[in-house]
């Protein structure tokens, strides 16, 4: 939890004790400078002011030492300690290869849209995993890497939840994602990097076969992962086209061949994992999580943002607000 601090706390000594010295002053010197002077008839009423400009003076009063008070924490050197974690060794690089295509809207994960459920699993396993640079490659017609591997757990989510079915088109270009993907790890430093292809239909778009996409892979020192989610037969639908804005609903004849994905999967020597239940899908998460374990030491360090500007501002405001009710409002009373 973030925590307010000051560099200089001798002046919020002085802040804290300003209000009773002026009390203290006011009090014990009040009547050595003060000369009453009557207004009224002799043997009269003295002058008393309208109750209203009393309240308006001491109101104006509490506002500019208010301001003053905010001036010395200012002067004090306010500052925002943040804790955060350092990573002193380096994780694993895993790219997510998601397949977008309108099929992944298919609702037989749980009752969920099998793109949905990959999303949310791919943020628990960044989650868990902090010390890991993970990034995603978007799968459809084409394929685009939307994030490279990164420890920004912020900007994977952000991206994560953005991403639209169908916003790739309406193919399913494994090949390409699995050579973007490729491409991106080739050059890493990192002492495990890994591809997991998560996908529920056939290669039927790009220009790059997948098997070959999975060779190259084999011949970089990568681990590839192929998950297979999703069953069979008639499957409902449900998702809103990016393009036309039209919400489409219905089923569809869901099918793919495990065997050609396995077939995949074996020639990057991955391995090749069904996912036809949410269970298995978070199995096969576990199975990619605990083959690509690494181990990393970590500590606390302290991050301090100073905010004395936020400070000053609020203070100048307070003292210039005090001045200008004295002047407009105590001027109506004369």
């Amino acid at each position: 939890m973030p925590n307010i601090a000051f560099e200089r706390p001798f002046f919020v000594l002085i802040a804290a004790l300003t209000p009773f010295i002026l009390a203290a002053l006011r009090r014990f010197f009040r009547g050595a400078f003060s000369l009453f002077v009557s207004l009224g008839p002799p043997g009269g009423d003295s002058f008393r002011p309208p109750l209203s400009a009393c309240f308006v003076e001491k109101l104006c009063k509490t506002v500019s030492i208010s301001g003053v008070l905010v001036l010395l924490l200012a002067v004090s050197g306010p500052i925002v300690v943040s804790p955060t974690i350092v990573w002193f060794d380096r994780g694993a690089d895993i790219l997510f290869v998601l397949d977008c295509s309108p099929s992944m809207a298919g609702m037989d994960i749980a009752g969920k849209r099998r793109f949905d459920a990959a999303v949310e699993l791919i943020q628990k396993f960044s989650a868990n995993r902090p010390a890991d640079a993970i990034g995603l490659v978007a799968v459809g017609n084409d394929a685009a890497l939307m994030i490279p591997p990164t420890t920004d757990r912020t900007v994977l989510i952000k991206k994560l939840d953005g991403l639209r079915i169908g916003e790739m088109g309406d193919g399913t270009a494994l090949g390409m994602g699995i050579s973007v993907a490729a491409v991106h790890l080739a050059g890493s430093s990192a002492p495990r990097k890994a591809i997991v292809l998560i996908t529920d239909g056939e290669n039927n778009a790009g220009a790059i076969h997948p098997e070959t996409a999975a060779k190259v892979v084999a011949e970089s020192a990568l681990s590839l992962y192929v998950i297979a989610v999703g069953t069979t037969g008639d499957i409902p639908i449900d998702y809103v086209d990016p393009v036309t804005n039209v919400r489409k609903t219905g089923s569809f004849e869901s099918r793919f061949n495990a065997d050609v994905l396995a077939r995949i999967a074996a020639c990057g020597g991955g391995v090749f994992i069904p996912a036809p239940s949410e269970d298995a899908l978070v199995e096969a998460f576990s199975r990619v999580s605990e083959a690509e374990m690494t181990i990393s030491r970590s500590g606390i360090r302290e991050k301090r943002s100073p905010i004395h500007n936020t400070f000053i501002i609020a203070g100048t405001l307070l003292v210039t607000t005090g001045m200008l009710i004295k002047k407009l409002a105590l001027g109506a009373f004369l």
